[in-house]
């Protein structure tokens, strides 16, 4: 048997989905957007990064209608293998119904997730569940954005919500929702890291889509000229806040966060040998380099090996088969 369904057990049906999600929603931006991921596909042997096109930040107030529009076309013009994806109004603003409507209604089947912004309770993940299954977009998945202190304090609930698939952090929302309490340096890079409360909602969210199965996703960084800077966020993230994902906002993210949410070549060749051991015992205990493993270890380097898969790193030949 195929070693996500001896080891995963019910989270073998979850979506794998990329560890990077880029954003854009300037109407040059978003093709281009669309053009690399291509590009990087054909590099890669596989889809490295999910292409979201905003309207919530990229709609010019009063044309919200002709910027659901543009983003319908492009996700229908889109590659038949692209990952595409929308992010729509909240669901209380007056442009929330007529963008579920135009997107999902018509272009539902080519986009992967919608994401609602400023989600604040369960209630609001019906709403837009509901809004979905009114435009036809029934199997559609929902992301959703966890944005104050509230929603924070209720994210275990809407994280078990069947239709959430990912749960992502907004770092700058979140800061400002505290009216000055927190310093703007827990907005910086490096600052996201340290103070209590940023780190304490970071913890959670991860927490609650860990808890639940689902997908946590890591905040931007808004430094985009600093390399280092990304590199080394998007490896806190991964190694020690436990997220799986990460926003992109600029085309030189992409690769750092790939980068850093990659395991290492080491730790790849060690979860091949493992895995390949073990299937090779049908899934029994077995001892590698002086170490008992069992099916507990087997799913973690399983997931090592998934994590490469979706970071376009090359695998072992004893394990490729598997992908």
């Amino acid at each position: 048997m195929h070693p996500r369904d001896v080891l995963l057990g019910a989270q073998a049906g979850s979506e794998q989905l990329p560890v990077c999600d880029h954003y854009s929603g300037v109407e040059a931006r978003m093709r281009k957007s669309l053009q690399l991921q291509a590009e990087m596909t054909q590099e890669y042997g596989t889809c490295v990064f999910d292409v979201t096109l905003d309207c919530e930040d990229g709609a010019p107030v009063g044309g919200e209608a002709e910027h659901a529009a543009l983003v319908t076309e492009l996700a229908l013009a889109a590659a038949p293998d692209a990952r595409v994806a929308v992010r729509v109004h909240p669901v209380d603003h007056p442009s929330f119904d007529a963008d579920v409507a135009q997107i999902a209604g018509r272009a539902g089947h080519r986009l992967v997730h919608i994401m609602v912004p400023k989600v604040e309770s369960v209630r609001d993940v019906e709403r837009a569940a509901a809004a979905l299954d009114a435009a036809g977009a029934t199997a559609l998945p929902l992301q959703v954005l966890i944005e104050s202190p509230a929603a924070v304090h209720r994210t275990f609930d809407i994280a078990a919500h069947p239709r959430v698939q990912s749960l992502s952090f907004g770092l700058m929302d979140f800061v400002s929702a505290h009216g000055g309490a927190i310093p703007s340096d827990g907005m910086a890079a490096q600052g996201q890291f340290t103070h209590p409360l940023v780190v304490r909602a970071k913890l959670d969210i991860a927490s609650a889509c860990h808890a639940h199965g689902k997908v946590p996703s890591h905040c931007v960084v808004t430094e985009f000229n600093n390399t280092d800077a990304m590199r080394e966020a998007a490896r806190k993230a991964a190694r020690e806040f436990g997220y799986t994902r990460m926003w992109s906002i600029h085309p030189a993210q992409i690769r750092p966060i790939l980068e850093a949410m990659a395991p290492t070549e080491a730790e790849i060749e060690r979860a091949s040998d493992i895995i390949a051991a073990a299937h090779a015992a049908q899934w029994a205990p077995i001892s590698h380099a002086g170490q008992l493993h069992d099916r507990a270890s087997y799913r973690f380097f399983w997931q090592v090996l998934e994590r490469a898969h979706q970071t376009g790193r090359s695998l072992p030949s004893a394990t490729q088969t598997f992908f």
